[in-house]
């Protein structure tokens, strides 16, 4: 086979694995098993049968998945965006730090007496899977959309605990000397790549957006590169500044998510797909470095399932349950909230970073993450759509729009806002007429299910229909409360 040949032969079957893993989601949504889960299997099972396509060195792999979850990460900043975020903020910030710590603890505790691991090894891996992911929950729901503040508190903890677990496994495996340094170490590092991450996030961010709209460019294909070549800034400085990248990329996607900007729904599109591919990627090349045959040595299987069943139904169901009392929840709100605590590539990421610390039992660490990854994807993450039925926790089926009708301008339309209805709103249930707009307000149009819907005065608006309404910008405060927030109790 000449050169050229083997070279096709290489793209066609990249092509081959990619339309697979791209037709897998159809057999996930059939199966309501996460698509992660077909990525990190069908890799590993190929590791197993061509062991020549596990030559990828471990530092290359973690460099690659690391920009994957960049991009996943400011993926889902924008998705929560400002409006959403600032309703159960406090919370995220909360159970995305605290959370992680003691379930970190816990899990160290777990793999110390279960796996019979030295404490320091055991601590490595307690905060290697205290993480949740936030390709897998967003995998899990799919088309599906949580109503209310539980759905912004899962999206917003995947996003938000990701950078506090690399940050704090990246300071223990740094720390050394006595106790007392090592502590000391370890809470200064932490601290500060938290802080020059959320630093560099609010400016980065800010800087973005700025540079989106007010710097015009000749061709509307270089708008969407445009936002991905800053998000690569932003991570890169803020690596560079001793902080931490992924904190700082999901903070910039929070503070543009919201806001309008030239091409922003091109945008959108262009980083949700590529936020698709990095996904894809991500769990492949995880796959990848492991061979299913390695598992059944030194006990992997028997320790990491055991720790996985821990983590699942002991660990975050109880130490999770006390750090979340302080959030507003019902029991069952708190119940679906602490199940759907799934691990995916980030514990396989940490796991890879301790394997490569030369640390003894390292390997078999990592081997024990994947089982515990791999178990909480397939069966965690399976049963999430089932106990959200049981449980009577409101879904909201987003259907796919593949037909768009718009109008573009050369500036941007200052009295033109669009609002997404949220359940329990003012303008939930209300009719046009019975809203309180001033005089020079106006609905325009309103998509219900997909489908345009005369805004009629007697028309009664409902969670879920975006209207579109022309107004004066300083109505817009007023407006964004009465079809954002949730409508003030009697009494």
């Amino acid at each position: 086979m000449t050169g050229t040949d083997e070279f096709g032969l290489v793209v066609l079957v990249i092509g081959l694995v990619g339309t697979g893993a791209v037709l897998s989601n159809r057999l996930s949504a059939r199966l309501r098993v996460p698509a992660p889960a077909f990525f990190l299997i069908c890799a590993s099972v190929a590791a197993q049968l061509w062991p020549r396509v596990t030559l990828l060195q471990f530092t290359t792999v973690t460099r690659v998945v690391s920009v994957a979850l960049a991009i996943i990460l400011f993926d889902g900043g924008m998705h929560i965006g400002w409006r959403r975020f600032r309703t159960a903020a406090a919370a995220i910030v909360w159970v995305g730090v605290a959370g992680t710590l003691v379930t970190a603890a816990g899990a160290a505790v777990a793999a110390h007496f279960v796996a019979g691991m030295g404490w320091r090894l055991s601590l490595l891996l307690g905060t290697a899977v205290a993480a949740t992911d936030p390709a897998v929950v967003f995998s899990v729901f799919g088309r599906r959309e949580i109503a209310g503040r539980t759905g912004v508190l899962l999206e917003g903890e995947s996003g938000a605990n990701d950078p506090v677990g690399i940050a704090l496994l990246a300071a223990l495996l740094a720390a050394h000397g006595s106790a007392g340094a090592v502590g000391w170490h370890i809470v200064t590092e932490f601290v500060l790549q938290m802080a020059v991450g959320t630093a560099i996030g609010v400016v980065g961010g800010l800087a973005l957006l700025t540079f989106m709209r007010r710097v015009p460019l000749p061709s509307e294909g270089l708008y969407s590169p445009r936002v991905l070549a800053g998000v690569l800034v932003i991570f890169g400085l803020a690596v560079v500044a001793r902080g931490s990248g992924f904190l700082a990329v999901f903070v910039a996607g929070i503070l543009i998510g919201d806001e309008p900007a030239p091409y922003k729904r091109e945008i959108e599109r262009f980083h949700s797909s590529l936020a698709s591919l990095a996904e894809i990627v991500a769990f492949v090349l995880l796959g990848l470095t492991m061979r299913l045959s390695a598992l059944g040595s030194a006990g992997a299987w028997s320790a990491g399932l055991a720790i996985a069943a821990l983590l699942a139904f002991v660990i975050r169901p109880v130490l999770g349950g006390l750090v979340s009392l302080p959030v507003r929840l019902t029991r069952r709100e708190r119940v679906f909230f602490l199940w759907t605590g799934l691990k995916g590539a980030v514990p396989i990421l940490l796991g890879m970073m301790i394997a490569g610390s030369g640390i003894p039992g390292a390997v078999r660490a990592y081997q024990v993450i994947f089982v515990i990854v791999g178990f909480s994807v397939t069966v965690q993450g399976g049963l999430v759509p089932t106990l959200a039925h049981r449980l009577g926790i409101p879904l909201r089926t987003v259907e796919p729009e593949p037909w768009s009708l718009g109008v573009r301008f050369s500036e941007e339309p200052e009295g033109l806002h669009r609002y997404h209805v949220v359940a329990g709103s003012a303008a939930d249930g209300s009719a046009v007429s019975e809203l309180p707009f001033g005089e020079d307000v106006w609905v325009s149009l309103i998509v219900r299910d997909g489908n345009l819907v005369t805004a009629a005065a007697d028309m009664t608006l409902r969670a879920g229909d975006d209207v579109l309404v022309l107004a004066e910008p300083d109505e817009a405060p007023a407006l964004d409360r009465m079809f954002t927030a949730p409508r003030p109790a009697d009494g």
